[in-house]
């Protein structure tokens, strides 16, 4: 175990996307450094690659409870492991579009501009789609900035995938590869760790072939004799001096013993809504909203996208092992009928049939598990998934807040309409290829936004800005009101986009690492 007794230059809380690849970032430096992970390793076992106990049993998701609005608890679908939810995601990795820097009006209201912008961030984009391996093709998509090649070749279609691609080409759309953090060698495949399985999106990955925070960042920086990492390490508040302006000690739970640590920088990386609780929690007689909460901005403003699955059943069958290849952005900045954003579409992994019945929709789950099996088998023979995730717009009254120390999330979904209006487009789009005859939503017909549980794209809890009294930290993800404490996970968003966010996670991680490596110095 870690020594209390000792002082580090620096203490991490996390090890998701943020906190993984600060650490990986610092560790040469030969600073002392310790990782807090509230969880274990992620054990290596044949169930990474079952889908009952992956989606059925949401074997590697907490069993803690958080409530919504009106007290009614729910198990987030979040999991506690070195990596944090980098374990379970589905490694699609996007840099935000250039315009999502600046203020974007939308059908549903406005996006907010961003205090920097994307040439601030591009070399950072650079560095991290190497440190995570990103296979794509540029120039494919039409909307993303222009940027170096990817560090790796695009993952190739199978052949069924390329009938699809072909199809929405000749409609006159612009499929192109998505980009991918997995570790794979179509060249050589026998020296590839990543083996193109059926069990990769939201599954673990049984062979770590996936860019994971603790493939690619912890496990790296364990190389180093300066850095320590403590699991199954539950921080419980951050102390401060008399003043308030800097964090003195860092309270930790473990096995059933309260520990205090010290450093001189302490960087919080527990994911947004984590993050936002571990602050609220830390309030004492000079932050009395919670720590670095005088703007009364900590735990507001959560975004997590709007996201709908569509499983799309064509008479043709779907042989394809590794599906998850193809990404549509026609309509991400709208069209001409509907001249607002709309989103973005990419393929989910197979619709295996274990995961029919673990997905279905309460109401139908008795009768879909009496479904036989070689029903459900060919629903999966010839189904193609779908996800659509449009921009949800920051309000400050999408928060976290704490009840009797519990997490409470109040969310209402905005900017609805461009999501429909996705929704619509992508249908009639797979229609007019012929390649799919019928939609099927994952959950109640016609379809199913993600539940509050689904929390996997949080952000935007902590904004940063150079205003402290609009923004919880300022442009180097320093709170402004105590000046050891960064935060460095998707809380510092101003807004979402309508990309996956952990590249834009890493490389701000990357960022604000390039600047505590100086303040180390």
């Amino acid at each position: 175990m870690s020594d209390p007794d000792l002082h580090y230059d620096l203490i991490v809380i996390g090890t998701g996307a943020g906190g993984s690849t600060l650490t990986h970032r610092l560790a040469p430096t030969g600073k002392r450094i310790l990782i807090l992970e509230r969880g274990d390793f992620l054990p290596r076992e044949q169930a990474n690659w079952d889908a009952r106990e992956v989606y059925g049993r949401e074997r590697y998701h907490t069993d803690e409870s958080w409530r919504d609005h009106r007290g009614k608890p729910f198990r987030p679908g979040v999991g506690y492991w070195v990596g944090g939810n980098t374990k379970i995601y589905g490694a699609a990795l996007f840099r935000l579009r250039e315009r999502d820097f600046e203020r974007v009006v939308h059908k549903g209201g406005l996006s907010p501009e961003w205090p920097l912008k994307y040439a601030d961030f591009a070399p950072y984009y650079d560095r991290a789609e190497a440190l995570y391996a990103v296979h794509g093709q540029r120039p494919e998509d039409p909307t993303e900035p222009a940027a170096p090649d990817f560090p790796a070749p695009a993952v190739s279609h199978e052949p069924r995938m390329q009938q699809i691609v072909d199809g929405l080409k000749s409609k006159g759309l612009h499929p192109f590869h998505l980009p991918l953090g997995i570790k794979l060698n179509e060249v050589d495949r026998v020296m590839s760790e990543c083996i193109r399985c059926s069990t990769c999106d939201g599954f673990p990955c049984l062979v770590r072939a996936k860019a994971d925070g603790e493939v690619c960042g912890v496990l790296p920086a364990l190389a180093h004799p300066n850095v320590t990492l403590l699991t199954e390490a539950r921080v419980e508040r951050l102390l401060t001096s008399p003043s308030g302006r800097e964090v003195t000690g860092v309270e930790v739970e473990v096995e059933g013993v309260t520990l205090t640590f010290r450093a001189d920088i302490i960087v919080v990386a527990c994911g947004a809504i984590n993050s936002a609780r571990l602050l609220l929690a830390s309030a004492n007689e000079k932050h009395p909203g919670g720590l670095a909460n005088g703007s009364d901005q900590v735990g507001r403003n959560l975004m997590k996208h709007l996201t709908t699955a569509i499983a799309a059943l064509s008479i043709r069958r779907n042989p394809a092992v590794y599906q998850k290849t193809i990404a549509v952005a026609d309509w991400y900045w709208g069209d001409t009928d509907f001249p607002w954003p709309m989103g973005l579409v990419q393929n989910t992994g197979n619709v295996l049939p274990e995961l029919i019945p673990a997905e279905a929709p309460r109401l139908l789950a008795p009768l879909v598990r009496l479904t036989p099996g070689f029903v459900l088998q060919d629903v999966s023979d010839h189904a193609t998934g779908w996800w659509l995730q449009t921009e949800d717009l920051p309000d400050p009254d999408n928060r976290v807040t704490l009840e009797d120390g519990e997490v409470c999330l109040t969310y209402a979904t905005n900017n609805t309409e461009a999501h429909n209006a996705l929704v619509r487009r992508w249908t009639a789009a797979l229609k007019a290829v012929d390649e799919a005859e019928t939609m099927l939503p994952f959950g109640l017909y016609p379809r199913t936004q993600s539940p509050l549980a689904a929390v996997g794209h949080q952000c935007g809890t902590c904004r940063f800005g150079p205003n402290p009294a609009t923004s919880v930290l300022d442009l180097d993800c320093r709170a402004h009101a105590v000046d050891n404490l960064y935060v460095v996970d998707g809380s510092f968003f101003p807004s979402s986009a309508a990309v996956n966010p952990t590249l834009t996670i890493v490389a701000n991680a990357l960022r604000v690492g390039d600047h505590l490596a100086k303040r180390l110095r």
